[in-house]
């Protein structure tokens, strides 16, 4: 049976106890998000000019080396993801998932957990990912037995071997996926607690005391289910790109977080770090000591020749499309996450100004984008396509209806619920402004609302302009599905917001005070 360390006792994993008699190396990423390409400083692309002069960071060249090196230095090594390999770029709306599992097979991953951007295109094209994969793909808080597709494919937990020791893997998924992707109504989420506590209870009868969590549901959830279970080791995250480390200033914490026993790493996202977790675990399957560091995928890192040779070859069908150069901009339009997803952006004045742009002489009043739909900023200078799609990577389209102002309001409350998350229903809006308090209770946060400049009338009705995902309740819009007059099959949000930039070209980023922190 597997002590239960006391609080004191965790803080010392980090300080260099002595070692014991089991020791691994836990290498992992989460949310690559189809970054097969070095990315630039704003996790958008970056050209070959850049790359050579060493401006560059990640992609799978890098990545091939880097893991390469880590497993030379180590006795034991594993490498895990922590989900969302699909979604993000060009390269996965013309692959789906069949460029992923052929750079995953390359690196040698034993194991990873659907992201809920696994799910973005149903069940089919996962399904299709899990057969083209030599290893398991993991999650433990769904029921898929009435999914044809999935059942009997996709597993809760895992056990592998290294050194002669197994090691039990267990996958997590958020559980609002049905709110953050498609996966049908055939899969119902659970909640991730009982979940797990149930796997691991399984591992641990079955004479695992090892065991991993492989978790894409954020630090905040990550800290709440190694403080409410018992016999997890090690929490690989994902979900909110959150860097931890124990050099970097910019870290949300330490690397790693302990929670008690538990272990808690994650590796920011789009494959600009490394994670390298050192871990050693005494006879009973206890870890007497946890330390490592993200290893940040710079210019230092040599590119594998053959890997990047690999996507030079499956970029080549893109290339026209993304660098088309479609407008040009006087600054850095900023779509960094942690702006975005808990205020008033650049990047969300962009996109919400150019969606009701599009369709205000349609008697359409506002526009409210959420804040997950930006996937990066883009830089000054020319804009090209591939960068527009690299911000709007999801192939939504513009979707036109109408609401009442206390159906406004409490869509704002939603967007505005989560906050301390940085979840990605965060509301960027245009046509309207609004005011906020966190601190306040969810559900009597929002303040000062108006539309076209006169204060929110709540039994009013006004037209509203969305995404196709956002209308039909994504981000937790559940009020949108019973819109009036619905319309969903508007142009590409992508297209509509290039056509924008080159209208107004160039383009200035701005913000205006339209929504405000109390």
């Amino acid at each position: 049976m597997k002590r239960i360390l006391t609080a004191t006792a965790a803080l010392a994993l980090t300080s260099g106890m002595a070692a014991a008699d089991y020791s691994l190396t836990i290498l992992h990423t989460n949310d690559f998000h189809a970054r097969f390409e070095p990315i630039s400083k704003y996790d958008g692309p970056c050209g070959a000019e850049d790359n050579t002069a060493g401006e560059c960071f990640g992609g799978s060249g890098r990545l091939v080396t880097a893991i390469a090196e880590a497993r030379a230095r180590s006795n034991n090594a594993i490498l895990v993801d922590g989900g969302d390999q699909f979604q993000g770029t060009l390269f996965y709306t013309y692959y789906k998932g069949a460029l992923a599992a052929e750079m995953m097979n390359k690196m040698g991953y034993d194991a990873m957990t659907v992201g809920n951007h696994e799910f973005d295109d149903g069940p089919e094209v996962l399904s299709g990912f899990m057969d083209a994969v030599n290893f398991p793909v993991l999650m433990s808080n769904a029921d898929v037995s009435g999914e044809p597709l999935l059942a009997d494919k996709l597993a809760k937990s895992t056990v592998i071997e290294r050194g002669g020791e197994k090691i039990g893997l267990i996958g997590l998924t958020p559980q609002d996926t049905h709110e953050l992707a498609s996966p049908g109504d055939n899969v119902t989420f659970t909640d991730p607690v009982g979940a797990v506590q149930g796997e691991v209870d399984l591992l641990t009868a079955q004479g695992v005391n090892k065991i991993i969590v492989l978790s894409h549901s954020g630090y905040v959830v990550d800290q709440k289910i190694a403080a409410e279970t018992t016999g997890i080791d090690v929490i690989v995250g994902g979900h909110s790109n959150t860097l931890l480390s124990n050099t970097n200033d910019r870290a949300e914490g330490p690397y790693p977080t302990m929670v008690g026993a538990t272990a808690i790493v994650q590796a920011y996202a789009y494959g600009k770090f490394l994670g390298e977790l050192n871990v050693t675990f005494d006879d009973e399957g206890n870890v007497t000591e946890a330390k490592g560091e993200p290893l940040i995928m710079d210019a230092a890192v040599t590119e594998d020749e053959a890997t990047v040779g690999r996507i030079a070859e499956a970029a080549a069908p893109l290339e026209e499309i993304r660098n088309k150069v479609v407008a040009e901009t006087s600054e850095a339009i900023d779509g960094d996450r942690n702006a975005c997803r808990v205020m008033e952006c650049t990047m969300g004045n962009l996109v919400a100004d150019a969606m009701l742009a599009r369709v205000k002489d349609q008697g359409i009043d506002l526009a409210i984008a959420n804040s997950g739909g930006l996937r990066a900023s883009i830089d000054a200078g020319e804009v090209t396509m591939g960068e527009v799609l690299t911000v709007l990577p999801f192939q939504n389209t513009l979707s036109t209806f109408q609401i009442s102002g206390e159906t406004l309001k409490a869509a704002l409350e939603n967007g505005v619920s989560q906050i301390e998350e940085v979840a990605g229903r965060f509301p960027q809006v245009a046509g309207m402004t609004f005011a906020f308090d966190a601190k306040a209770e969810v559900g009597d946060r929002i303040s000062d609302v108006t539309v076209n400049g006169a204060p929110l009338e709540m039994d009013k009705v006004y037209g509203a302009v969305s995404n196709d995902y956002v209308r039909n309740g994504g981000d937790g819009y559940e009020m949108f599905k019973s819109a009036e007059n619905a319309y969903d099959y508007g142009p590409d949000l992508a297209d509509v917001t290039a056509e924008f930039l080159a209208k107004n070209g160039p383009y200035a980023p701005y913000t205006d005070g339209r929504i405000t922190v109390k």
